[in-house]
Formats: structure tokens, C-alpha cells, sequence
């Protein structure tokens, strides 16, 4: 089976790529077009044209939760698709999103910077749903994603709010992209807000299927503490995966860790890359 993934957006570019704090990669399988994440801004669509990529007959866009630097470019995205498309997340995604980024001040705005309705007014059909969603015959979402491993656990500084009260985001809306080979599965994560390990996991579960080619994405592991970089170094290495391609929200001193336990088999993300496995 050939599969093909081009980084559309990320923290780090290649060549004449741009970069920014985002995530957009174009997912191409079962000879069909899958978005997952949108970027920040104008970045995915910019880089999509360098890369000879562009947005008609998008299956579907997928979004790995309701932030803005994974659904900024999603309204630029849709105008260029040109027809109706599937969007497809879980219902909490668009629920409203803060940071705190400092004592005393206020909370910071981080959610979907479009609404529902304005998505739909530009040929987006909304899919929302927190049961893994088929997509193709080999590729799937996540669904929500549960909590097993011991040392992950949602950042308590992102938070949510209803009825003027705020309280840590648990997440229920990140997911992750799977797509099944044949000869193990390839994961595409977002940030990975419940645990890269954790998904990983659920992905297994979901699918029936133990053996993992590769783990790509964001790891959320910026500022994670020094033991929950180790111990989810170790255990990738434990699963024997052949590639672990890791990058925005990661970190340079996890990637450090990562290279330093992964060897070879740790690679960066970085925009205008293109992964192929068959």
C-alpha cells in the first residue's frame, strides 16, 4: 500500500517552506486526499503550492483538536477545496479554549478562531463524533483517546470555560490519524494532549494491529518534565517502531532525549518534508 505525507506546516521549514507555530500535514492513501490539521494561518496553503499540492477533492480535513495553531488556515482551506468537504473532529473541539500564560493576567484565547456556522457557509460538513470515525478503508481516527499510561496527563495551564467559570481542558477532543498498511500502522498525531503513548495505545485497540511503522507529529513534551520525556522515549523504543518523526510542539530538549534513545529510527518534522512508505 502507498502512502504519502507532505508536511505542510510545522515550527521548523525546509528550503524556501515557511514555517510557524502550527501543524498541517497532507495525508494521501487509498489513492485518496486527507487534511489533517489546517496551521495557523495562510502557511499550509502557501506551502502546499511549493510543495505541487493543492486542496481539490479533499476527502476530508481532520482535526486533531480545537486549537487555533491546528485550524487557523482552515476557512482559507476550504475556499480553495471548492466543493463540500468533511470535517470531521470530536463535538468538543469547538468548545472555548484559554491559556493561562502568566499569573494575574487574563485568560488567553487559543480555541477555533471561525465558528461552526461559518465553517458550513464554506462547504464544510461538519462530522462530529468522539467514536473513531472510517475514513477510507485503511484509515481511521482515534476517537477520544484513553488515559492508561501513568505519566501522561493533560497540560492543567490549558483550559476550558462554561458559565463563566474555567477549569483544565481535559482534552476528549485530541485525536490522531490512523492508516493500517498492511505491515503495521502509520500514526499521524496533532499535539498529542493526552499522550503520544496513550494514542499510540488506542490506535492498537482500535485497529487489532500491534506492530507500528511509524509515529509522526507533535509530542507535547516542550515542558514536560525530564521523567515524562524519558519515560516516553523508552517507551517507544519499547515498541519497536521504525520511524518516530517528531516535531512542533515537541520540544528541542525532547528531541534531544529522542535522538539520544531512538537512534536512527528519530527523525524532525519539519514543513515541506514528504514521507512515503509502501
Amino acid at each position: 500500500m502507498k502512502i504519502d505525507i507532505t508536511v505542510l506546516a510545522d515550527n521548523t521549514a525546509t528550503s524556501c517552506y515557511l514555517a510557524e507555530w502550527g501543524l498541517s500535514m497532507l495525508v494521501e492513501a487509498d489513492c485518496k486526499k486527507i487534511l489533517f490539521d489546517t496551521g495557523r494561518s495562510f502557511t499550509a496553503l502557501h506551502n502546499a503550492g511549493l510543495a505541487g499540492k493543492d486542496f481539490s477533492k479533499l476527502k476530508a480535513i481532520v482535526l486533531s483538536h480545537g486549537h487555533y495553531d491546528h485550524t487557523g488556515g482552515l476557512l482559507s482551506i476550504l475556499k480553495q477545496s471548492g466543493g463540500q468537504v468533511d470535517v470531521i473532529a470530536h463535538p468538543a473541539a469547538f468548545n472555548p479554549k484559554y491559556a493561562f500564560r502568566k499569573p494575574g493576567a487574563p485568560l488567553d484565547y487559543i480555541g477555533i478562531p471561525v465558528t461552526a456556522r461559518e465553517l458550513e457557509e464554506h462547504g464544510a460538513q461538519l462530522v462530529l463524533t468522539k467514536e473513531p470515525c472510517k475514513i477510507t478503508e485503511s484509515v481511521t481516527t482515534t476517537g477520544e483517546i484513553p488515559l492508561l499510561s501513568d505519566f501522561e496527563h493533560p497540560d492543567k495551564d490549558l483550559v476550558e470555560t462554561s458559565e463563566g467559570k474555567s477549569f483544565p481542558d481535559p482534552f476528549l477532543d485530541d485525536l490522531a490519524l490512523v492508516i493500517d498498511s498492511g505491515s503495521g500502522l502509520v500514526i499521524v498525531a496533532g499535539c498529542s494532549h493526552r499522550g503520544i503513548i496513550n494514542a499510540v495505545k488506542q490506535a492498537q485497540r482500535i485497529t487489532g494491529e500491534e506492530k507500528i511503522l511509524a509515529v509522526i507529529g507533535g509530542f507535547h513534551l516542550y515542558d514536560a518534565s525530564e521523567e515524562q520525556i524519558k519515560r516516553t522515549a523508552e517507551a517507544l523504543k519499547e515498541m519497536k517502531i521504525e520511524q518516530v518523526v517528531a516535531g512542533h510542539c515537541t520540544g528541542f530538549k525532547a528531541s534531544c532525549v529522542l535522538q539520544n534513545v531512538l537512534g536512527e529510527s528519530f527523525q524532525l518534522l519539519t514543513a515541506g518534508a514528504k514521507i512515503r512508505f509502501s
